[in-house]
């Protein structure tokens, strides 16, 4: 078929292979290749529907796929361990995201867009070094390659307006200023992995990406909630030494017990998300960097909010709410 104002033949619409569609941010990535009028086909497992009427196939990720057979142009894995435990980390961030590699090398795929997380930039916890881990094998497997590594999702910084809707205060850890993120709306994420697609400059890259606007700490989101609420701000200081010490017990308590020691990777991790900021690393010297974490799209953190607030609506905490 060709152009009927360039004479040049059209381009074949791309098929794209989606992993991990049905959480936020693969079902904003399903609706921006919705938008952009891609063939999709979503693998799921067994009892779940495909979101925006896509094709659907069902596997099981953590073993070998041999069913999945078709033609894909892209393989998208939004895939991601639920909770950030070392035995699910390494099942899911880097054995399970192994499978979907092959999955796509089988079937002579010629991209794989990855989503990943910023966090891996200065690793310190099991799920990011699973992540590392399939970062490297991608970028080694010969496929053309965009990682996706954005700052903080909407859902996972709203985990506290139930709390403020009781009217108890907002959780801090230290003075609310230890760390600071731009979170990013699913569309805008579905939006930016889309772009990947085409956009030659995201081709074999390691791309951090945040939202819109400046920089934003927990006591901005705290000031933010109760503005909404027409309430004071009510904050309720951590320590972070606390932290410290209950990760610490759990740890020592973990050489014993398998469930003390799950206990301890989610109280670490906990410990890392209350102390380490969701920008730019430029290392132990010059930590992170706000200039240097790239914006995109236009939906706000705080707009967020605000819609919430309005509606009523209850708050998508999910596996990796902070609170």
């Amino acid at each position: 078929m060709r152009d009927s104002l360039t004479g040049e033949r059209d381009k074949p619409t791309p098929s794209v292979l989606v992993f991990g569609a049905t959480g936020t941010a693969g079902k904003g990535v399903c609706r921006a290749l919705h938008r952009a009028g891609y063939m999709v086909t979503c693998v799921l497992r067994d009892g779940q529907s495909p979101p925006h009427a896509a094709q659907s196939l069902h596997a099981n990720i953590t073993q070998p796929m041999p069913q999945i057979l078709g033609q894909f142009d892209v393989v998208i894995s939004c895939v991601a361990s639920r909770n950030g435990s070392r035995e699910d980390a390494w099942a899911i961030d880097h054995a399970a995201q192994m499978n979907i590699l092959q999955v796509a090398q089988r079937l002579q795929a010629k991209q794989f867009i990855l989503l990943s997380a910023i966090c891996v930039q200065n690793p310190k916890l099991p799920f990011q070094f699973a992540k590392l881990a399939f970062e490297k094998a991608l970028m080694a497997s010969g496929l053309t390659y965009s990682i996706i590594r954005p700052t903080a999702f909407f859902k996972s910084l709203s985990g506290q307006i139930p709390r403020l809707r009781k009217g108890k205060a907002f959780l801090v850890f230290g003075n609310g200023e230890l760390t600071a993120c731009k979170p990013i709306s699913d569309d805008d994420l579905g939006n930016f992995i889309v772009d990947c697609i085409t956009n030659r400059a995201k081709h074999n890259q390691i791309l951090p990406i945040g939202g819109p606007g400046p920089a934003v700490t927990p006591r901005d989101q705290a000031q933010a909630l109760f503005g909404l609420l027409g309430r004071p701000v009510k904050l309720r200081r951590v320590p972070v030494a606390l932290l410290r010490i209950i990760s610490g017990g759990l740890r020592l308590a973990g050489v014993l017990s398998p469930a003390a020691q799950r206990k301890a990777d989610l109280a670490e991790i906990g410990l890392y998300y209350a102390t380490e900021s969701m920008l730019v690393w430029k290392g132990p010297e010059q930590g992170y960097s706000e200039e240097k974490t790239a914006s995109t799209g236009t939906e706000h953190l705080f707009d967020h909010y605000a819609e919430i607030m309005r509606t009523g609506a209850d708050v998508p905490r999910g596996d990796h709410s902070v609170f």
